[in-house]
């Protein structure tokens, strides 16, 4: 698993794994600034109902991020309760296609949360759910122990087979960024960067 402080950005992931891996942008962060890095725990719930995620914030392994398929139903699903208990479990996230509630509070702890909505209707906890098999989540397949990253941006998860391939080609990826700004710092165009034809090259706009 990556060091978190090497500072991956979801938009950096996207290019360099040139992979349909990111996430419905409708899931977003539920506070600026929120950063999202684990392995996912991947939890099929229900619409309406938040039993299955009590239940995975008691089995899910620390440092994980629960990812979580509550049918994008606009329910509260998590909130000041459960990010409390799961902090204490040492969860790492979460990411859930469904709403939440509480999310003054969530930031106040610095929980980071991904959520498709906001919503303050209560939950039955009849479900149990499904712990740790494969879910669906804003249009991607999320296995257990695929990378997951989130942050203004947007949410990405990489399958573990490729983690070390994209992070390579993200590593590369920033190094080049950094040449370009250097570049452009020094009076180049980003014209000249990318190497645009010459009806485009000249010197108006």
């Amino acid at each position: 698993m990556p060091d978190p402080a090497r500072g991956y950005s979801s938009a950096t992931l996207v290019e360099a794994a040139k992979a349909a891996i990111d996430i419905d942008p409708a899931i977003r962060a539920t506070w600026q600034g929120a950063r999202l890095i684990g392995p996912a725990f991947p939890v099929q719930g229900a619409g309406g109902d938040n039993l299955a995620l009590h239940l995975a914030v008691a089995a899910a392994p620390r440092g994980s991020v629960l990812v979580v398929d509550a049918g994008g139903a606009a329910y509260g699903h998590w909130g000041e309760v459960l990010t409390v208990a799961a902090q204490q479990r040492g969860i790492a996230g979460l990411l859930i296609d469904g709403g939440i509630r509480d999310t003054s509070e969530i930031q106040q702890l610095g929980f980071p949360v991904f959520a498709r909505s906001a919503a303050i209707r209560g939950t039955r906890k009849d479900f149990p759910g499904v712990l740790g098999r494969a879910v669906t989540v804003g249009g991607v397949v999320v296995s257990e122990g695929d990378l997951i990253v989130g942050d203004d941006d947007g949410a990405v998860a990489l399958p573990t087979a490729t983690v070390p391939a994209v992070l390579d080609a993200a590593d590369a990826r920033v190094a080049q960024e950094q040449e370009y700004f250097a570049r452009l710092r020094a009076g180049e165009r980003t014209l000249d960067l990318y190497g645009f034809g010459a009806p485009y090259r000249g010197d108006r706009g």
